[in-house]
């Protein structure tokens, strides 16, 4: 398989573009250790081919740190505990910091309960959701991680932002833990992808994506960006998202929730979202090593459906983004010109070193 990549993309491997960001983020205040918390999530997504959540994210980090609305050396704390249920004030602090903790209550309530709810507020943006479900199914639990976000998505039947893409994730333990991962938006796609259309010059972008001004679903790039993401199968997303909402937000408890939170890319006040993080224990039900069967006997049904017209396979959630790994593991991670050049110029900001480029590609390979 040839090395995968984009248009005039520079080709970086994981492990230097993983000490670029460490290295930047500590230039920038942050201690080495949270530094490094925070780089791996970043890096994992790059890796699995989730751009949106990748390296194209450091500059909007920093940001936040240069105008003071993250707390970089915050850790949070527990507000209350009661059985399996547990409220964590994050503080302010990353959100690579903060989650691997609610990630580790999540854990040790769940082996004493058999399933726990863990909700953080005042948090920050955390990458990938799907980086924190496998924390918690890496430990034998199916894990379940939630989180809201600022308002980008007209409800169903609007033309004003009420919601953001609210992202629910479900990863399932596995052996090898290559287990069935599912981390979707509840909208048809993330403003991420907007971004990189732009980058790559496009004019247009797949219906159902986005709405223009009016609320009318476009295919014009230009009005998609004027306009808001476009919920997930119409009502139906709007529905999921508010019940994420609910989720996070609600039941946090806390002063902020829905059109108050702001995104990663505001620099006016802090973000100030909800973390939820749902930990089961699967041999509370029946043994892992049977569940580990059953699920493999399922999937492979699943799997067996002949191919639609135009498919070569039928795929299950969390296959493509491991193959994707696979292949920027021997090849390294393509970054688009366009997101390379926020980074040479935030490396020369901190006299930073920039992580050496494997090779280059001007246009995509096949």
């Amino acid at each position: 398989m040839k090395p995968e990549a984009s248009p005039a993309a520079v080709v970086i491997r994981a492990e230097d573009l993983r000490e670029f960001i460490r290295n930047v983020l500590t230039a920038a205040g942050v201690s080495p250790d949270k530094a490094a918390l925070v780089a791996d999530p970043l890096v994992a997504s790059s890796l699995r081919g989730v751009d949106s959540h990748g390296v194209q994210l450091l500059p909007h980090y920093v940001g936040q740190i240069e105008c003071g609305i993250v707390n970089p050396e915050a850790e949070g704390h527990v507000v209350k505990e009661n059985g399996a249920c547990l409220i964590y004030d994050a503080e302010h602090g990353f959100g690579q910091v903060t989650a691997p903790i609610c990630c580790r209550h999540a854990v040790r309530l769940a082996a004493r309960c058999g399933l726990s709810m863990v909700i953080a507020r005042e948090a920050n943006h955390f990458g990938a959701a799907a980086y924190w479900g496998q924390l918690i199914s890496r430990e034998g639990l199916i894990g379940i991680v939630m989180c809201d976000a600022s308002m980008q998505v007209p409800p169903w039947q609007g033309r004003e932002a009420r919601l953001g893409t609210n992202p629910i994730c479900v990863s399932v333990p596995h052996p090898q833990g290559q287990g069935w991962l599912l981390d979707m938006a509840t909208t048809t796609a993330a403003y991420g992808k907007l971004e990189q259309a732009l980058l790559r010059g496009e004019k247009t972008i797949p219906y159902g994506w986005a709405v223009d001004r009016e609320g009318v679903p476009t295919t014009d790039l230009e009005q998609a960006l004027k306009g808001l993401l476009m919920p997930l199968g119409g009502y139906k997303g709007t529905g999921l998202a508010m019940m994420v909402e609910i989720l996070t937000g609600v039941l946090a408890g806390g002063p902020v929730y829905g059109t108050q939170v702001t995104g990663v890319r505001h620099r006016g006040r802090p973000m100030r979202c909800n973390h939820t993080f749902i930990a089961i224990d699967v041999s509370r039900f029946l043994p892992l090593e049977e569940f580990y069967r059953r699920m493999e006997a399922w999937i492979r049904d699943v799997k067996s459906a002949a191919p639609a017209k135009g498919y070569d396979e039928v795929l299950v959630a969390g296959e493509p983004e491991r193959r994707a790994e696979e292949q920027r593991r021997r090849h390294g991670i393509p970054i688009m010109a366009g997101h390379w050049e926020p980074l040479v110029r935030l490396a020369r900001r901190y006299g930073v070193p920039l992580p050496p480029v494997c090779h280059r590609h001007t246009q995509t390979a096949s």
